[in-house]
């Protein structure tokens, strides 16, 4: 295919526009856009390929060359963690508690959201307030009455001690969220189903929450990393060393070989590759969510 001159006629009869260069002021703000989001993965992306190459290191190694790679690769600071049932042990204790937690919170919270959202009764919005500002509140303020509440329910040492504040403090949030993505179904499609034969709670289980997946993936997504990265909670609800999770597991470990910096290393390594794994999962389910909700608002 031969181009047209400017000026020209295509065979269709529509006369052919000149291709327009780019201006020299929207080519410098694409470069430095480019040049911000390589400089921000940089520094997001470093300190993890830091912490894998150190934990391949010794500690002698790593006071001398501590940016360069290994001179001789030791694979004992990994293969000795995953050997152990330590590691396996907290790994699994986080993954149950972030998983109840999230199971938890997401029911709850879309039950909730469902009646804020679809049900008109005398002081709905007033009591949603209540819950919206359960998100003012950090978790620190709230402890010693938590832990003072624990303690007389029996909680202590107990994963439930840790999943049901998780997912109290977790709601305000996780309701917002879905209250505007059930909000934003139309009621057409509410009086539709109410014409065929469906009640309320077959709207919510039938219709409304499969059409809120992307919604319901978000926040679960949330509700897992938050959990996954919780320390606080777990280090003041569990003594028993059975019980405890990566964060508090990572810390424990800090402690007992603080003089093996590249040991350490090869633990905080190991404890990310499941977070980053997950991630990696559920990236399209975190930001489809996101998207969907920025178009439906």
């Amino acid at each position: 295919m031969t181009a047209l001159a400017p000026g020209k006629r295509a065979p269709s009869g529509q006369p052919v526009r000149p291709r327009k260069r780019p201006r020299p002021a929207a080519v410098a703000r694409r470069l430095s856009m480019h040049a911000l989001i390589w400089v921000i993965g940089l520094l997001i992306v470093g300190p993890v390929l830091y912490g894998v190459l150190s934990g391949f290191k010794t500690t002698p190694e790593l006071s001398s060359n501590p940016f360069g790679p290994p001179q001789e690769w030791v694979t004992r600071n990994y293969t000795d963690l995953l050997a152990s049932g330590d590691f396996w042990r907290q790994l699994a204790n986080s993954t149950v508690i972030a998983i109840a937690t999230a199971l938890l919170t997401v029911a709850a919270s879309a039950a909730a959201a469902f009646v804020f959202a679809r049900l008109a009764f005398r002081g709905r919005e007033l009591l949603f307030t209540l819950f919206a500002i359960g998100l003012m509140f950090p978790f620190a303020v709230a402890i010693l009455p938590l832990y003072v509440l624990l303690r007389t329910f029996g909680l202590l040492d107990n994963p439930l001690g840790v999943i049901l504040p998780q997912a109290a403090f977790g709601l305000p949030v996780t309701i917002i969220v879905l209250r505007g993505f059930f909000r934003a179904i139309p009621g057409e499609m509410e009086e539709a189903a109410r014409i065929d034969g469906c009640g309320p709670f077959g709207f919510f289980w039938r219709i409304l929450l499969p059409m809120a997946r992307p919604a319901l993936a978000t926040v679960s997504v949330l509700a897992i990393v938050t959990s996954w990265n919780n320390f606080f909670l777990p280090l003041l609800v569990f003594n028993e060393p059975d019980w405890w999770t990566i964060p508090v597991g990572v810390q424990q470990f800090k402690g007992e070989h603080s003089t093996d910096t590249a040991r350490i290393l090869a633990y905080v390594t190991l404890a990310m590759a499941p977070a980053l794994a997950f991630y990696a999962v559920a990236e399209r389910h975190l930001i489809g969510g996101l998207t969907a909700g920025a178009t439906k608002g």
